[in-house]
């Protein structure tokens, strides 16, 4: 696997280079949940969402099972919520100050990392009646790198686009895709409209490029540096 190119559903037809290999215990688990905290436009704070069904990908479980929790940022997550999660997972009354402690964790891990997203699934129950992450997703917010330097630090460049990173080099947001029409647009709105445009008269955009409202002429010619030198 090390130095090979690795295919999966999040990595996209062309894979990624495998350069690391996280080892971590064996674990006999005897129920799978899922537990998570994002920003919810909606109620424009932090909600936690959980579900008595892990394993599987949230949109596919039946929303009869997906309990929600809207956390006001001036009171954080209070006992009660965390009462009413633990009964939301099903768990046993055993397991309530563990997943007491892990919600608690989890808002502040959330807020202190200035994170849009945290996603446990599988929260598993283990053999030894414990509550174990058994795997993450954590996305952060890039504006607040500046106060985060110790995370953005451990991002592996060599999973990302070349084009992507030079990118990066200009401030450009530039996503890469599988079209073959190059855009180069002023304001991300705009950058989806022209994208759905080309789809509709039966064209592929090949990128999403927004040079943002304060481009300088430096700025446009890497960005037009980027779109000639993709094939």
């Amino acid at each position: 696997m090390l130095g090979k190119t690795l295919i999966t559903k999040q990595s996209g037809a062309h894979g990624k280079p495998c350069n690391t290999v996280y080892v971590v215990e064996r674990v006999y688990m005897r129920k799978e949940n899922y537990l998570s905290i994002m920003m919810d436009r909606n109620s424009n704070g932090p909600i936690m969402i959980a579900s008595s069904r892990g394993g599987m990908n949230i949109e596919e479980v039946d929303k009869k099972y997906i309990h929600k929790f809207n956390i006001d940022i001036n009171d954080g997550i209070t006992d009660q919520m965390c009462r009413e999660v633990a009964d939301a997972l099903l768990l046993p009354k055993s397991l309530h100050s563990q997943a007491t402690n892990l919600a608690k964790n989890l808002y502040r891990a959330f807020m202190e990392t200035d994170a849009s997203l945290i996603e446990i699934n599988p929260l598993a129950i283990t053999h030894d009646k414990r509550l174990l992450i058994c795997d993450c997703k954590v996305n952060i917010d890039d504006n607040s790198d500046f106060r985060h330097n110790e995370i953005f630090k451990l991002e592996d460049k060599s999973q990302k686009d070349p084009k992507e990173l030079e990118a990066e080099t200009y401030d450009l947001n530039y996503i890469a895709l599988d079209g073959t029409i190059g855009c180069m647009v002023n304001g991300a709105g705009l950058a989806m409209a022209t994208m759905d445009l080309i789809k509709n008269k039966g064209g592929s955009p090949a990128n999403f490029l927004d040079v943002g409202g304060k481009a300088s002429g430096e700025t446009v010619i890497g960005a037009m540096k980027i779109l000639n030198n993709d094939p």
